[in-house]
């Protein structure tokens, strides 16, 4: 869980960059908004044309400001609401142009349909990891568990993907299937952990309607 444990370490690294966007008056949201969009830029310019490592290297930069948003919104005394969901929705969606790009090359000019499907499975699960978390903390439980969250699920994706591309044979296969095995885990993890905290709790009674013709 390294998104966790190495928050200290990336805001100490990431302090004299905070202080200086705080000084130009960029806000969080453009920061978030900007590494999505790089993000998704390079994963379907670069790495699903076949241009594995600077795509791999392209996606790496901006999914580092990833990083900064949130210490920048923690300088400027708290993120809002909104920008929570923005930041939420565009790490979805970067997930999803990575291993989307490595579907369209692979089944493509890569022409490797394990590869394709192997990416196919790491996005479905990444999905359901952060499905059951979000859902889970709706409904008032704590979900901060699993061997795979997003930082790792980046570098095995990325390292794999841009050691292929010098060359290194058989590194995204090896980052996929790591991935794979690492994500079936973590969504067991998660639902052990939902189902642990849940015992004996019910889902709130729905509010009952009023009786007919007494409707305001």
């Amino acid at each position: 869980m390294l998104g966790v444990n190495a928050r200290a370490a990336v805001g100490r690294f990431w302090a004299p960059v905070v202080a200086w966007l705080l000084r130009a008056g960029v806000t969080a949201d453009m920061v978030t908004l900007t590494g999505t969009v790089g993000a998704v830029a390079g994963a379907v310019g670069l790495i699903a044309t076949g241009h594995l490592f600077w795509g791999a290297f392209t996606v790496t930069v901006f999914v580092l400001l990833d990083m900064l948003d949130g210490a920048l919104a923690r300088a400027r005394g708290g993120g809002s609401v909104f920008g929570a969901v923005l930041d939420s929705t565009g790490d979805r969606a970067a997930d999803a142009a990575v291993f989307g790009a490595l579907v369209w090359w692979f089944s493509g000019a890569g022409d490797n349909r394990l590869l394709v499907l192997l990416a196919l499975l790491c996005l479905v699960l990444g999905v359901l990891t952060s499905y059951i978390k979000a859902r889970a903390e709706g409904m008032g439980l704590s979900c901060d568990v699993g061997v795979v969250e997003r930082t790792e699920r980046l570098i095995l994706v990325l390292a794999g993907t841009g050691f292929t591309g010098l060359g290194i044979p058989y590194a995204v296969h090896v980052g996929l299937w790591v991935l794979l095995v690492g994500s079936a885990v973590t969504v067991g993890q998660r639902f052990l952990a939902v189902y642990r905290q849940s015992r004996g709790r019910s889902l709130p009674a729905p509010p009952s309607s009023p009786p007919a013709g007494l409707t305001p």
